[in-house]
């Protein structure tokens, strides 16, 4: 979104959109859950764990990157990623009051 698009709405409207686009991707989603599972920076292990190449996992992990999600550290020619705990910890928070906004059996507009 441009940014006279963003403005007619909420800090938290933005932020839950940035998440949600970082989520949007099969590709993304397995990055992020083997960063989770190795609870670790990891360099170029990456791209052995994935059915993609180098540079699309290279574009996947910008993406990442520019929602906050995760994090990168240079290390000698290559950069180490990890998950960035407190922008985790802001997503989930989010996530979950949207989610649970929902209250089942309550919508019965169709």
């Amino acid at each position: 979104m441009g940014a006279s698009k963003t403005a007619d709405y909420t800090l938290i409207q933005t932020d839950l959109a940035r998440y949600c686009k970082a989520l949007s991707h099969p590709a993304r989603v397995a990055i992020l859950q083997l960063l989770l599972e190795r609870k670790t920076c990891i360099c170029g292990d990456i791209v052995e764990d994935l059915p993609i190449a180098q540079s699309t996992v290279s574009q996947h992990l910008k993406e990442l990157k520019q929602s906050g999600l995760i994090k990168g550290e240079i290390d000698g020619t290559s950069v180490c990623y990890c998950i960035d705990e407190s922008e985790w910890i802001k997503a989930t928070q989010l996530l979950r009051t949207f989610f649970d906004g929902f209250e089942l059996n309550r919508n019965t507009c169709c």
